[in-house]
Formats: C-alpha cells, structure tokens, sequence
C-alpha cells in the first residue's frame, strides 16, 4: 500500500510555519516515516515540474502557509489545488492573511514608492523598480508581479482546512496531521483548533473581575503587570476575548497579552470588529469627549485589532 502523498508550500511569510514542522523534531520522523513528501522547497529538492507531473488530486494534502501576493504564488496554489485532494490553510498568514495583510492598509504603488524610494538606505537616484519583464543581453528576465492586494489562501482557492496560529504549535500540527492520516477529520471547512475563546484557557483567569471598568488604555512597553493579572483588568489590550484558544497560551506565559493570531472563535466573521464591540463595553466613561480621550490612547488601531486578520475582515469585503 502506498503512503499518502503530502506538499508543503511557503507564499508570502517569515518562515516560521516551515519551522513549526521543524519543531516537530523527533515526531517529525516519523511523519516523514508514514507519508511521501512530493513538494517542500524549504528542504528538499523539489521543482514546479515535478508537481505539474502528477496526476490531479494525487496529493493527499498539501499544507500551504502564507498570504498570497504575488503572480507566482497564485499560479502555485491553484496548482496545488488542482493536484491535492484536501487542501490546509497552515498558520495565520494563509488562515486569515496575517501580518502581510496590513500591507493593505497602503496601496501597492504607496508600497514600492517607499521600499524603494523613500526609506533612508535606499541609494536609487534612477528610480528603478522591479519590472515583470526586463530586457537583457542574455534575454528577456520574468519576475513574478505583485497584487495589488493581500489575499488570505481561501480567498485565491478552495480551502478544505484551517490550522491556525503564528506559528502553529507543534502539539496541533502533529494532532492535525494524525487526524488526517487516521481518516478522523471533522467537518470539511473547519479550523482545527479547540472552539473556546483564549480567556476561557488563560492562566490569568480567575483574577478577571466580573466587570471590568476601564478608564485609560496602557501600553504593555510601558507597564508592570503582576504576573497572576488579567491584561484587559490592568488596561492594556489583550485580544483574548475575541481569538480562538489553542496555542498553549504562549504569549500569555511570556508576560505578553493575546495579539490574535488564532483567528476568531466560531462563527464571528470579523475578528477586530467583535473585539472592538467587547472593548467598547468595557469603558466606564459616559462622557463622549472622555471616552474620545480613551479611545485615542490606543496606538495603531487597525493594526492592533486587526494584526492577523485584515484580508479576512468585513472591512475588506466592503472594499472589494
């Protein structure tokens, strides 16, 4: 009998999707042991054509991490799609758009002009921008175009599966993967991660007061929290309330409120905005110019409550 055939794939990302499968260390053994991998560029020597090779849906599963940006990673998707019977959307970038997707906060053309005019170490008096076609005396050089927009993985193809997380721990990518190979996937379009919100998992948690009345908005840099405390409770920001648990907490044991990347929990469609309501009710001034005073105390809006999530937003949706 023939082992499943797996493919991973890295768009646009900082590689620590592919580490998380590193992470799997001895685990990783014997997954490599029980599967055949047919496409990992990060560590093994695989081409495009090798892909194009094989049959349709003669993939297994194909785990593809990162948002989607650029012409080369689009035509990779929807190959991988078309060779892969189950297709997972791997860490946040891929599930939602992740950090990569505050690029849409800027146009594309905002993008190069600073990249590569307007940053203070960019030497460019010429003002030369990569072109998709270039000529040269060796030929005509092709480089892939940029979008104009970041896209989530299911907003370029069909996603059967959502494993979420920057990165995803080893503990729920090694789950995933089993449940795959034992043939004991819950329903397609799910995320595979538990359903409860962080807060409910949170080692601060009993000492979240029933109510919380916030008067000002604290930066994390900026102040000392008691390690048994709740964030929201001291008023800093913690997306807890609104972000899928299963990350073993991490950020949370590291002295650092929740910043998203789980994605949303349920059936809410836009993460930020759920989280904004939430935060809204926690204000404990009736004055409007007070609560404007609270308001602007948080720095970076969008890209606080929207730090994993913008492609996938509503915001996005209305935009399009």
């Amino acid at each position: 009998m023939s082992k499943p055939k797996v493919a991973f794939y890295w768009c646009a990302s900082c590689g620590g999707c592919e580490e998380a499968v590193v992470d799997l260390a001895d685990d990783l053994l014997a997954v490599a042991a029980a599967v055949e991998i047919v496409l990992w560029p990060v560590a093994l020597d695989f081409k495009r054509a090798d892909v194009e090779a094989l049959p349709d849906a003669a993939i297994d599963v194909a785990f593809i991490n990162g948002a989607v940006r650029t012409s080369e990673q689009a035509e990779m998707v929807h190959l991988l799609r078309r060779k892969s019977r189950l297709v997972v959307a791997f860490g946040s970038c891929a599930h939602l758009g992740g950090i990569p997707g505050l690029a849409n906060l800027s146009s594309r053309a905002q993008i190069l002009a600073t990249m590569f005019h307007e940053v203070p170490s960019v030497d460019n008096p010429d003002r030369i921008q990569p072109q998709p076609r270039f000529n040269t005396d060796l030929g005509v050089l092709e480089l892939p175009s940029i979008d104009e927009t970041v896209k989530a993985l299911d907003q370029v193809i069909e996603v059967d599966y959502y494993l979420p997380g920057c990165a995803p721990p080893p503990a729920l990518v090694k789950e995933a993967i089993n449940a795959i190979l034992s043939g004991t996937l819950p329903a397609s379009k799910s995320v595979l991660a538990p359903v409860k919100a962080l807060c409910d998992t949170c080692p601060r948690r009993s000492s979240k007061p029933d109510k919380i009345a916030l008067k000002t908005i604290r930066r994390i840099a900026l102040t000392d929290i008691p390690a048994d405390r709740c964030f929201l409770a001291e008023g800093v920001i913690c997306l807890g309330p609104a972000t899928r648990t299963g990350c073993g907490e991490r950020c949370i044991n590291a002295c650092m409120p929740c910043r998203g990347c789980f994605g949303p929990v349920g059936e809410v469609q836009d993460q930020g905005a759920k989280f904004l309501s939430a935060l809204m009710s926690l204000f404990e001034a009736t004055d409007a110019a007070e609560i404007r005073t609270i308001a602007d105390s948080v720095i970076d809006p969008a890209g606080l409550f929207y730090m994993f999530s913008l492609p996938a937003s509503l915001k996005t949706k209305f935009l399009e």
